[in-house]
């Protein structure tokens, strides 16, 4: 599918801009940057401080890329997208006066590389070396212009002894609900030990203070429910499992197990998570995913009671349907269920309730082993045909005293809200379904609409059957908004509930049973209860094993139970160390945090990153991120990468930003202050009669058709990638038109934030605009520069000043495509010129750097300025230029243009009229006009 990008002719002129010299003139250049530290930025204080620096004290700039997972693949071209995007707002920043930090890290802990060195037996820290190695190449390679000296990787020892650091703060933290913040552990020992929490102190075992303290802790053990992947050998987040129950790597199947986890308490944070998305400049559609992530809602906890003595709790937003509420349905999995399993079916249980089964204790027994076997997914399809059995046992309704049946059925999850659901078919689908399934009471509590065909109505409208007979509380009439605080209100005064907000939000599931991630800096003592390591024992590093993979490795087997490679590692398990009262024998945590953990704070790192006393110090921290006025967020001043990462990374990343800014580490409570989500470059596939993909370079089209070895094939469009066979990497594009004809190219294909298809054969267009801007200054066949002093003409400067103004314009705003294409537009017009004036080219070469730095560099060195053009000003328009000197006005004669005039735009109204008049007289043939309209500096509308 691609063609040479120029000729090899021998006649080729021998100081043409060609790949061979484009490669020639970028590594040279790539040299000299690295060599003088040509995008180094200075820090207020510490090592990189430099008070010599050209931006130093000037206004900061902190522009970040979403940094890559470095694969053993390399990067193809839809990868660097972004990256050239932010290369070039950066470098043009820069030019206008900012100090800009423009960093990159990689995201090196994960799977890919451990499950490499499960196939390999090699070890993963060498893959991921490999990797990170030759992803530093392929971006030099494009002349990305970064502050290399804070380059990072998650997986070095010195990056994550800070991550287990942030750790530690999560640990030794607790969330205050009155004052809405995190507040050290320390505080709450206090509250206790002087009685204002009302507990006798005193009294509890330490054990069981200990039991206490870490009931309260951000970051926290917890036996539940978790989706575990014996495939990948480990349990995933909620957020790694895709809706059809698999993992979202590796595609394996992923069951539920009740295992010991480590959790985060990020449900703590769902306001203020919720909240302050509207301080921050992100995409719309973003902040929407992260608020119906969170899904908070408003509604009520109503407790049921039971003949038994037992209490059902469930939440409600519909607290007002409650008379409508005709039986009841816990989750397979909740609590309560033994209990009130009954030791036979009651007189009048209706057959569809029991499953087929003798007894209650055998249809639950039955069930909850079926619901066990399904993923969350597809136990809440709203397609699936509804399911459950009776436990043969009733609550009681608290505002009717009506007696309800208490079903299980597996679309209740435990996880979700109580695990349990007062069911009111008249006003839910779901309950209807299951309510007509099992031929069970359905009573409206809410008036449909006039013309209501039947079925569950979920609209607002007037309560109805919602009164008590004693006349305690009546509904009736109320509309829904009404009815639901009248209930709350009834229920609390009652004690049979209390008016409460919830949220989807689950906590954080931060354990991983594998080896390729972060240590947890804590060890277990004699009590089997964590005890945190302190902060001179950091950084607990990784040790090295011989077995990266789990015990078992049955990908479909639900049972097979976890045990990770690092618990075999027996004497960096068990150790002996003195935490400050004598040496003891401790255990160490052998599950590893989640590949999310470092790139939840590694922004920060950037700010600091040879700082071995402090996270950042906060005098870096206050300049690159710190709030600018009041209400400012803070953070980094523009975030760059895929709309994919819209929940997991920059809920978890806003989350530990602000546990950190309750702590007083950082001064901004958050940390992206504005997010630009970039498009993807796709590409075309082929695939031959069987469906196999075959390699989309060597597939010629004729005639509007494509063929792969003389035999016919089909094109499809998607995702570029290696099963497909229609990979293209920026290397060959490099070797072929060199970097900054790709650079051009993957700018001018179209707006940043769309995705686009890639064409290799348009590639060419780019290179030939570089050709011409090149042979506005070289002559190639002397080499000499062909640039004349000489003024240039007024039409020459009008359109350069009309360029700039526009090019600053589109610069500031990412839209990189236009600002090309009025760079041709001045090219193009420059290149008409017997003589081009420097007054016009100098500008040029400026204002295409951020896009072809290399080049430009080259030119601008040509042009005899020394040194870098980095920090070289960047053009600015003259505003009297800017103004037209004329208009050209379109005449109109009844609808149809007639013929035009060119005249003074600053000439009245009554002058365009009667010179637009005296131009079309010949097609007014003496008539009178009706009517003669002019529109300012539009067109002259002539009516006869």
């Amino acid at each position: 599918m691609s063609e040479p990008a120029e000729t090899t002719a021998a006649d080729t002129p021998p100081f043409r801009y060609t790949a061979a010299m484009a490669g020639e003139i970028e590594l040279r250049w790539q040299d000299f940057w690295e060599s003088h530290g040509t995008f180094d930025a200075p820090n207020p204080v510490g090592e990189l401080a430099d008070a010599s620096h050209p931006r130093a004290g000037a206004p900061k700039l902190h522009v970040q890329d979403m940094f890559p997972y470095p694969s053993g693949s390399g990067l193809h071209v839809g990868h660097p997208l972004g990256y050239i995007g932010t290369d070039c707002y950066t470098r043009y920043k820069r030019m206008t006066g900012f100090n800009v930090l423009h960093p990159m890290g990689f995201d090196a802990f994960g799977l890919p590389a451990e499950q490499y060195a499960v196939q390999t037996g090699t070890h993963p820290r060498v893959t991921t070396e490999a990797n990170v190695e030759r992803y530093r190449a392929q971006l030099r390679r494009l002349g990305l212009a970064y502050d290399n000296r804070r380059s990072i990787a998650t997986t070095d020892v010195e990056y994550y002894r800070w991550t287990q650091w942030i750790f530690l703060q999560v640990f030794n933290s607790w969330y205050d609900t009155a004052q809405r913040k995190a507040r050290p552990i320390a505080e709450l020992i206090t509250e206790f030990e002087t009685g204002a929490r009302g507990v006798d102190w005193s009294s509890l075992s330490p054990v069981e203070k200990r039991k206490i303290i870490d009931d309260h802790r951000l970051a926290y053990v917890s036996e539940a429910p978790v989706n575990w992947c014996p495939g990948l050998g480990t349990v995933l987040a909620n957020e790694e499992v895709t809706p059809d129950g698999r993992s979202e790597r590796g595609n394996f199947p992923v069951f539920k197990r009740s295992l010991k986890q480590w959790m985060m308490r990020i449900t703590a944070y769902g306001d203020r998570l919720i909240e302050d998305l509207d301080a921050l400049d992100w995409p719309e559609p973003v902040k929407l995913m992260q608020r119906n992530w969170i899904g908070r809602s408003q509604g009520a906890h109503v407790t049921f009671g039971t003949p038994a003595g037992d209490e059902i709790t469930v939440f409600t937003t519909r607290p007002d349907t409650l008379f409508g509420a005709t039986y009841m349905v816990l989750a397979p999995e909740h609590e309560l269920v033994p209990a009130l399993t009954a030791a036979s079916w009651p007189a009048g249980t209706k057959d569809a309730w029991t499953g087929g089964h003798a007894t209650p204790a055998e249809a639950v027994a039955d069930y909850r082993a079926k619901a066990a076997a399904k993923t969350d997914e597809e136990r809440q399809a709203d397609a699936k045909e509804k399911t459950g059995v009776f436990t043969g046992s009733f609550a009681i309704n608290p505002v009717n005293g009506a007696e309800i049946p208490v079903f299980i059925a597996d679309y209740v999850l435990a996880g979700y809200g109580t695990g349990a659901i007062m069911a009111v078919p008249a006003q839910d689908t779901r309950d209807w379904e299951f309510a007509e399934a099992f031929d069970l009471e359905i009573i409206r509590t809410v008036q449909p609409t006039e013309g209501w065909d039947g079925g569950a109505f979920t609209g607002d409208g007037p309560a109805i059957n919602s009164a008590r007979t004693d006349g305690d509380l009546d509904l009736n009439g109320l509309g829904v908004a009404d009815a639901k605080t009248r209930m709350i209100a009834w229920l609390e005064e009652r004690g049979h509930g209390a008016g409460a907000t919830t949220y989807r939000l689950r906590d954080w599931l931060f354990s991983r049973q594998r080896y390729w991630g972060e240590p947890f800096p804590i060890v277990y003592d004699e009590t089997g209860l964590p005890v945190a390591l302190p902060e001179s024992m950091l950084p607990v590093a990784l040790p090295d094993v011989d077995d990266f993979s789990p015990r078992t490795f049955d990908p479909d087997d639900a049972d097979t139970e976890p045990e990770t490679p690092l618990s075999r590692a027996r004497e960096w398990v068990e150790v002996e160390l003195d935490l400050g009262d004598g040496p003891k024998r401790y255990k160490r945590e052998t599950n590893t945090m989640p590949q999310w953990a470092g790139s939840c704070w590694y922004e920060l790192r950037y700010l600091d990153p040879k700082n071995d006393k402090a996270l950042v110090d906060p005098a870096n921290e206050a300049y690159w991120m710190g709030p600018q006025r009041d209400g400012d967020p803070g953070g980094v001043d523009l975030y760059v990468g895929g709309v994919e990462h819209a929940v997991l990374h920059l809920l978890y990343a806003r989350f530990w930003h602000k546990v950190l800014f309750d702590l007083g580490h950082v001064s901004s409570f958050e940390p992206f202050r504005k997010l630009y989500n970039q498009g993807y470059i796709q590409a075309y596939a082929f695939r031959d009669a069987r469906g196999i993909a075959v390699p989309a370079e060597e597939v010629v089209e004729r005639d509007g058709k494509w063929f792969y070895n003389g035999e016919p094939v089909t094109r499809e469009y998607g995702k570029m990638g290696k099963s497909l066979k229609n990979v293209v990497t920026p290397d060959e594009m490099c070797e072929t038109y060199g970097a900054d004809t790709f650079r051009v190219y993957e700018m001018a294909m179209g707006p940043l934030d769309v995705s686009r298809p890639w064409e290799t054969r348009a590639v060419v267009g780019s290179q030939r605009f570089l050709q011409r801007a090149w042979r506005l200054v070289i002559d190639e066949e002397t080499g000499a520069v062909r640039v004349g002093d000489e003024p240039a003409d007024e039409k020459t400067r009008r359109l350069l000043h009309k360029v700039i103004d526009g090019v600053r314009g589109d610069m500031e705003e990412l839209r990189f495509n236009t600002a090309i294409a009025k760079l041709i537009e001045l090219t193009n017009g420059l290149t008409g010129l017997s003589v081009v004036p420097r007054e016009a080219v100098e500008p040029l070469v400026l204002m295409m750097s951020p896009f072809a730095p290399h080049m430009a560099e080259e030119l601008w060195g040509r042009l005899g300025h020394e040194g870098t053009l980095a920090y070289a000003d960047f053009p600015v328009a003259d505003p009297a230029l800017l103004v037209a000197e004329t208009v050209t006005y379109p005449i109109q004669i009844n609808g149809k243009v007639r013929g035009k005039i060119e005249i003074a735009a600053d000439a009245d109204e009554a002058t365009v009229r009667s010179t637009a008049l005296a131009a079309v007289a010949e097609n007014l043939g003496g008539r009178e006009p009706r009517k003669v309209i002019v529109v300012k500096g539009r067109m002259v509308s002539v009516v006869l």
